[in-house]
């Protein structure tokens, strides 16, 4: 039986603990500058105090223009890079800072799925190599048997098990993308952090490859971090949502929260910038928030709220008191919305939508 949003936000918000904790991580990069006599060390804002959870079986959304943070988040997850500080407890086990020795048993359980399908795959492997590679490195079946599962994961995702003595470049763009996740699956992950998965698609293969992600989260129970840019596609898979800006969470609550009655300034400009299906059907189209200047650097960001520099109602106290991110007064009692935000403000005539095959 297929269950709708509201169900799945509400099993994932039941009393269950949860599966990846996330609270006040901080990655900064060190950057030279060389303007003076003698050089300074700056840092790189890039992720600076990011907290959320997520419950088995619950997909969160990452969202924000480019520069924001979302990448280095989902990296900092499966510890690809080094967090600056802060924790990531997985499942229990706070994975920040243990040594690589004690980390290797625990990847097979959080996986990532890269936003380049033509770079995330060896160009001098065969496809069953890349998808078998896990199996043999985890121990998770016989020698004798990886080719059937190998052949299993390729079924799983909608390719023909007989390509498995096929290269990368003899796929598509779209069944390259299938086999990065039959990678990812092969291992049985608890999550999956996919990081703009669809991005570089073409449109008409976009929609093929998220129905399958929705069908194995379905089939498999997995929890997703998705990034993306599409608010569209978001607003279709996602339980929450979660909206960055110059490495930090503004507002995060349920999809139908974020999207039918958005609070923060900058939620509400990303969703007056998406395109409208309304206008097509023949309604009027809403007037733009149109944003004024540029993203400030992440190197010497704004001092209290981050937004304030283009935002339309900033005052006196956003730059001088930084905004925490907490429950609005108006939300209804028991409310896991939250947002960052001195003048909050709720819209309910901003929409973002995507077509569903």
């Amino acid at each position: 039986m297929t269950t709708t949003t509201d169900e799945r936000a509400a099993a994932a918000t039941g009393d269950a603990a949860p599966l990846l904790e996330v609270t006040d991580l901080v990655k900064h990069y060190p950057v030279k500058e060389y303007a003076r006599l003698f050089p300074k060390t700056l840092q790189t804002r890039a992720v600076d105090g990011v907290s959320f959870s997520l419950k088995a079986g619950e997909t969160l959304g990452l969202v924000g223009e480019s520069g924001c943070g979302k990448t280095t988040t989902g990296r900092l997850i499966t510890r690809l890079i080094e967090p600056t500080s802060g924790s990531i407890r997985f499942d229990g086990t706070d994975i920040a800072t243990i040594k690589e020795s004690k980390l290797r048993p625990l990847r097979r359980d959080f996986q990532l799925i890269f936003q380049d399908p033509y770079q995330s795959l060896n160009p001098r492997q065969t496809v069953g190599t890349i998808v078998g590679t896990p199996l043999a490195v985890h121990n998770l079946v016989p020698k004798n048997k990886i080719k059937a599962r190998t052949a299993e994961l390729m079924e799983l995702v909608g390719l023909n098990p007989e390509h498995l003595n096929r290269y990368p470049n003899e796929f598509s763009g779209g069944q390259r993308q299938r086999i990065g996740i039959a990678r990812a699956l092969a291992v049985e992950p608890k999550l999956i952090v996919a990081d703009e998965p669809v991005s570089a698609l073409d449109v008409s293969i976009q929609a093929q490859v998220m129905n399958l992600m929705e069908d194995l989260r379905q089939k498999l129970g997995l929890a997703f971090v998705f990034i993306a840019h599409d608010l569209g596609v978001v607003r279709h898979f996602c339980d929450r949502v979660a909206v960055m800006y110059l490495g930090k969470i503004v507002e995060i609550g349920a999809s139908d929260d974020i999207y039918t009655a958005p609070q923060h300034p900058y939620t509400q400009a990303l969703l007056s910038a998406a395109p409208d299906l309304n206008v097509v059907r023949g309604a009027e189209p809403n007037e733009r928030i149109r944003l004024t200047g540029d993203v400030p650097s992440p190197i010497d960001p704004p001092t209290g709220c981050r937004f304030r520099t283009r935002c339309w109602k900033a005052q006196e106290v956003c730059s001088t008191t930084e905004p925490v991110l907490e429950t609005p007064d108006s939300a209804v009692r028991g409310s896991a919305h939250r947002l960052a935000c001195h003048f909050p403000e709720v819209r309910t005539d901003l929409v973002a939508e995507a077509p569903v095959d």
